[in-house]
């Protein structure tokens, strides 16, 4: 398949299309190189199929095999952290040393970032001196205005709209343990939050099914609801809205959640408690489910969320699903900064 895509950032036109023989390594026309991250929105089936080949590749060869690859090498990467994180720092920092590059972590304390430096000022200089600049920010904008005037790579590492670092690393766990994607039910039960936001702006363009459980005042931005209907109904995959988890479970392959309570909403903890009680998932959740049915969460995870009885069971994915967050942010990094190509097969998907 081909398809003409039209980015919002710094490339106008990408073409993009995948062949594949059998017996031989696949190729792929598909350049990423001087791109940014900031939504899988931007990011075609291809590209973002290309990404998951990326990071199966980079985990075989360096987890498996042994090999060092050193694509970082001479290259720096800035991380920049307004909220902290375990995940996003760890994958990040190591990953990109084990490339042989050097990562700089940075927070508020340490740049002072749109209070005693301007955003501008800071892309600008940043730019002179890395490679990328990796950011975990509160508010998207942010990430809009660093690309505007950054010269170098912008990478989202989460924001108030969208986290596509963590939903790549649940697309490399689930082509892993299903051997596919496509057709895959995925039943998100919890908030309508930026975790969400990627799932919706991703999973058609994959096959993927998507059923949402959210409870009343908690639904997703409306904005990228219709946005992620549009891409449903181009891929011919199905989504729905509900209030109510085991519809959303019902039938489902996967089953997602997420805290309730994110940084910086501490003070409507109670609310929020209130409002999302029976949204925990248990094996009784899981009884609507498949036969076949996996758990993910991106963690840190809270009981009243999931219990421990799923969380810990066979069927949780989640301790996977945090490793290969270091892979898939290994992929985009050598796939936004290097002319790297997989070397291995690609995987079925």
């Amino acid at each position: 398949h081909k398809y003409n895509f039209v980015s919002n950032d710094k490339k106008s036109v990408i073409f993009c299309s995948f062949w594949y023989r059998h017996g031989q390594p696949a190729q792929s026309n598909v350049h990423l190189k001087g791109r940014d991250l900031l939504t899988l929105q931007n990011y075609t089936a291809d590209e973002l199929k290309y990404l998951l080949w990326m990071a199966s590749d980079l985990k075989q060869r360096i987890k498996h095999k042994g090999e060092y690859l050193p694509l970082m090498q001479g290259k720096s990467l800035a991380m920049i952290f307004e909220k902290r994180s375990t995940r996003t720092r760890l994958s990040a920092e190591t990953g990109f040393a084990l490339l042989g590059g050097h990562p700089s972590f940075l927070t508020t304390q340490d740049i002072h970032l749109g209070t005693n430096e301007s955003l501008t000022d800071t892309a600008r200089v940043l730019s002179s001196m890395t490679n990328a600049i990796l950011a975990r920010v509160y508010k998207h904008n942010d990430l809009d205005l660093m690309v505007k005037e950054a010269t170098i790579p912008i990478i989202n590492g989460l924001s108030d709209l969208y986290h596509p670092l963590q939903i790549l690393a649940d697309y490399l766990t689930l082509q892993e343990h299903y051997g596919g994607l496509k057709g895959l039910n995925i039943a998100w039960i919890g908030d309508g939050n930026n975790v969400l936001h990627s799932i919706m702006t991703s999973a058609a363009k994959l096959g993927m099914n998507l059923c949402i459980a959210t409870p009343k005042g908690f639904e997703p931005d409306l904005r990228i609801t219709k946005i992620a209907e549009q891409y449903s109904n181009e891929c011919g995959t199905k989504m729905l809205l509900t209030t109510d988890p085991l519809e959303a479970a019902d039938s489902a392959n996967v089953l997602i959640t997420d805290t309730w309570i994110s940084m910086g909403q501490e003070e409507e903890k109670k609310e929020r408690l209130k409002a999302f009680q029976g949204y925990q998932i248990t094996m009784q959740t899981a009884k609507a489910a498949a036969p076949n049915w996996t758990f993910l969460h991106c963690l840190p995870r809270k009981p009243e969320e999931v219990d421990d009885e799923v969380f810990y069971s066979p069927q949780s994915l989640v301790f996977q699903e945090a490793e290969n967050r270091k892979w898939t942010i290994m992929a985009v990094m050598v796939s936004l900064l290097t002319d790297y190509s997989p070397q291995l097969q690609k995987p079925t998907f």
